[in-house]
C-alpha cells in the first residue's frame, strides 16, 4: 500500500469517529480538500509558506490541499474558524509566533491555544530586518536610536498587526533600545510594506524572505537584523545585537495546528510529511538561499516548542506594556 492511500485510509478511519454525530457527512472527507486556513493576508509569508506546503502536501498524499486567506483581528477570526472546525483532519491552521503572542496580549479571544487545537509540525523560521525609507538620513542604526531619542514620539513603525512578529519585534526595540516610537498596526503586511516602501511611514521589521529584494533594489535601507548571527542573504547588514541593542533577539516562525480532538494517528501522519518537506535537501537550499530555515520536530516536541514560546511573549508583553490596538 503507497503512502497515499495510507494517508486517504487514515483521513476515512477520522471521519468514521464521527459518524455517530454526523452520518450524512461520514461518507464525503476522504474525497474533501484539506483546508489549510492561513489567519493573515495574501502576500505575507505565512501565505507563500502556506501555498508551498500545501502543494507538497498535495503532491505528496494525493489529497487536495488548499489554502484559505481568512485575515482579522490580528489573526483571530481565521484561527476561531479553525478551532470551531471538524476535528477531523480536513481544517488545518497555520499558525505563527503571532499566537503564541496573542495568548497573553489578547486574553478575551474566544479560544486558547493550547486547550483548543493540537500542535502538528513546525515549518521553518526566519530573522527579520529592520529598514527605513531610502530617503531618510538614518544611515546606521547608533543614528536612527539617537533621532528617536532626541524626539520621543516622533517617529512610527508599521507592523501587520498587533501581536504580529513585526510588531513585538518593534516592542522589543523600544524596551531594549529605550526609545518611544509609534506602532501604526495595519490589517496585512503587505500594506504595511508598501507604505514604507512609498514613504509614508519611517520604518518597520519585515521577514528577510519578502525584503531581501527591496533593499537590493535601494527601495529601503536596512540598518540591522534581528537574529543572533548575520543573515546570509544579508551579510553586510549588522545584527540589532553588534549595532547597539545587545541581547536582542527575535524572529518569525510558522507551524501547523488541528482543532482538538483530530485523531492522533492523522497528526502523526501529517507531522511525518510535513517533515519529509522541510527535511528535504532541494528545499532546504532554497529556503537558505531566501533566509529561511526549516524546522523539524515532532508532534510532542513541537508541543513543547509551543508552550516555550507562549512564555517567552508573555515576558515581553508585561514588561514592554504591548497593547492589542
Amino acid at each position: 500500500m503507497n503512502r497515499k492511500s495510507k494517508f486517504r485510509i487514515l483521513l476515512a478511519m477520522a471521519w468514521a469517529a464521527l459518524a455517530a454525530a454526523s452520518a450524512a457527512h461520514a461518507q464525503d472527507c476522504p474525497s474533501r480538500t484539506v483546508r489549510i486556513v492561513v489567519p493573515f493576508a495574501p502576500g505575507g509569508s505565512a501565505d507563500v509558506y502556506g501555498r508551498f506546503l500545501a502543494q507538497r502536501l498535495q503532491e505528496a498524499l494525493g489529497q487536495n490541499f488548499v489554502v484559505d486567506n481568512r485575515p482579522g483581528g490580528g489573526s483571530v477570526i481565521g484561527t476561531d474558524a479553525v478551532a470551531k472546525a471538524a476535528p477531523d483532519g480536513c481544517t488545518l491552521l497555520l499558525m505563527s509566533n503571532t499566537h503564541t503572542v496573542n495568548e497573553s496580549l489578547i486574553p478575551s479571544k474566544p479560544f486558547v491555544l493550547t486547550r483548543d487545537f493540537v500542535p502538528v509540525a513546525p515549518i521553518n523560521c526566519s530573522d527579520l530586518v529592520l529598514v527605513t525609507q531610502a530617503g531618510l538620513p538614518f544611515q546606521t542604526l547608533d543614528e536612527l536610536i539617537k533621532a528617536a531619542k532626541a524626539k520621543p514620539g516622533g517617529m512610527s513603525y508599521a507592523s501587520s498587526g498587533p501581536g504580529t512578529p513585526y510588531h513585538m519585534a518593534g516592542e522589543l526595540f523600544k524596551v531594549m533600545a529605550g526609545v518611544a516610537i509609534v506602532h501604526i498596526p495595519y490589517k496585512g503586511s503587505a500594506g504595511a510594506r508598501t507604505d514604507v516602501l512609498g514613504g509614508q511611514l519611517e520604518m518597520m521589521f519585515d521577514a528577510i524572505p519578502t525584503m531581501a529584494e527591496h533593499i537590493k533594489t535601494g527601495k529601503v535601507r536596512a540598518l540591522a537584523t534581528s537574529g543572533k548571527t548575520r543573515s546570509a542573504v544579508l551579510p553586510e547588514v549588522p545584527t540589532l545585537a553588534e549595532a547597539g541593542v545587545p541581547g536582542y533577539e527575535a524572529t518569525i516562525w510558522l507551524g501547523l495546528m488541528a482543532p482538538r480532538g483530530t485523531p492522533a494517528a492523522v497528526v502523526a501522519r501529517l507531522n511525518a510529511e510535513v517533515g519529509k518537506v522541510t527535511a528535504n535537501p532541494e528545499v532546504r537550499r532554497a529556503w537558505a538561499a531566501q533566509g529561511t530555515t526549516p524546522l523539524t520536530m515532532g508532534v510532542d516536541e513541537f508541543a513543547r516548542y509551543v508552550a516555550d514560546d507562549i512564555a517567552k511573549w508573555a515576558h515581553i508583553v508585561k514588561i514592554s506594556g504591548a497593547k492589542a490596538e
